[in-house]
């Protein structure tokens, strides 16, 4: 087959979770299926540094599909305009996955598009209005378009009905992966001061890593971080690792408002190489979000062997199953509970760090990849 990855998600100079698993799901395929042809399609706008990024993907297994002319403009044009995407990307393509929400009009071949959750319907003010309109007016086509509709976990398997029940006999779950090689246990304590050096981070730290909005429940886990200040002894520091997203501004005013602005750290974007180790030095990873498509950070997490506190809304009891402290993701006294138990309970931690590994075995981009590739086996045999 001649396969072709949109690389949207990939070439962004921050990539998010999105980004993360279109690398991990078409890295898998290309070294497990090398008798296929690959390419990775992209709109450049001249800039040469998305082409860099692009082949820093590519492994030297899939090739690169890309065309000088503005992305963000023909984005914009085809929303109101049939204006071919084969006109840019030719017609040799068998199938084309789009890894990000829209598929374009006039896509040659079989078309393949992820749909990673329903946050714009379940929880609407907590998505940026552009992307809210884009969704809004584009979702249902690119799912009419769709010869496969892709999603990450059963319970979002289960939104997606909910909403374009029309759609239900397209779906296909398709869990994401987490790359053991790029996540594991840090033993190096050089390491992990170095990250907390770059990163301004002294002492001991409860650790969350994702965007900073609404969604992600942060001004609980906030309130919650506060409660449980007042009754631990020597309480390790909040760091909020990740880059400043939608609504974010109520978040900073909380922590200045309960005057923990010298034990809240927020870092904003981690460079990849600080990730791992940031990750492994914190006491645990905290992540009481209440809205996931799938969860991928909690699982991150896991394979550092990193005791977690999660919330049980949405995928995230898929993700963790039993190897997780759940919190009440409504609830500031839950959460503060939480971190309570996972603070004083040495041993709660080791176990949960023991459970966590195994279960973040159960992950692998290589299954993930397997059951990919069976959907386009799938649509082409139709």
């Amino acid at each position: 087959m001649n396969i072709t990855f949109d690389a949207v998600p990939i070439i962004a100079d921050k990539i998010t979770g999105i980004g993360w698993c279109e690398v991990g799901q078409t890295n898998a395929m290309a070294r497990l299926f090398p008798k296929n042809t690959y390419e990775y399609s992209f709109f450049t706008s001249r800039k040469k540094s998305r082409i860099k990024q692009a082949e820093k993907f590519s492994v030297g297994k899939i090739s690169l599909n890309y065309s000088d002319f503005s992305g963000y403009i023909y984005r914009g044009l085809s929303m109101f305009f049939p204006l071919p995407y084969s006109l840019f990307f030719g017609k040799k393509s068998d199938i084309t996955h789009f890894f990000n929400y829209i598929v374009p009009p006039f896509v040659h071949g079989k078309k393949v598009v992820t749909v990673h959750d329903m946050v714009y319907k379940a929880f609407p003010d907590t998505v940026r209005g552009r992307t809210k309109f884009m969704l809004e007016t584009g979702l249902k086509k690119s799912m009419k378009r769709a010869d496969r509709i892709v999603t990450d976990s059963e319970f979002s398997k289960g939104e997606i009905i909910k909403y374009f029940p029309e759609f239900s006999a397209k779906i296909c779950v398709v869990p994401c992966g987490v790359d053991t090689e790029r996540f594991r246990p840090c033993r190096d304590p050089i390491l992990i001061r170095k990250a907390k050096k770059a990163l301004k981070i002294s002492g001991e730290y409860f650790l969350y890593v994702g965007t900073i909005e609404p969604r992600k429940n942060l001004q609980r886990l906030i309130k919650g971080y506060y409660i449980f200040c007042r009754k631990a002894e020597n309480p390790p520091k909040l760091v909020l690792a990740g880059g400043k997203g939608w609504l974010y501004d109520d978040i900073l005013k909380l922590v200045k408002r309960l005057d923990i602005s010298d034990r809240v750290i927020f870092t904003e974007y981690v460079p990849d190489e600080y990730m791992t180790p940031l990750i492994c030095g914190a006491v645990a990873f905290v992540f009481p979000s209440l809205y996931e498509g799938f969860g991928m950070p909690p699982l991150e997490a896991m394979a550092c062997g990193v005791p977690v506190l999660t919330s049980g809304e949405a995928s995230l009891p898929e993700v963790v199953g039993k190897c997780a402290v759940i919190c009440n993701a409504y609830s500031e006294k839950s959460i503060a509970k939480g971190l309570l138990r996972l603070y004083s309970d040495k041993k709660l931690r080791l176990e949960l760090s023991e459970k966590g590994l195994r279960r973040a075995r159960q992950f692998t981009w290589e299954k993930s990849a397997e059951k990919l590739y069976a959907v386009y086996r799938e649509i082409i045999n139709e």
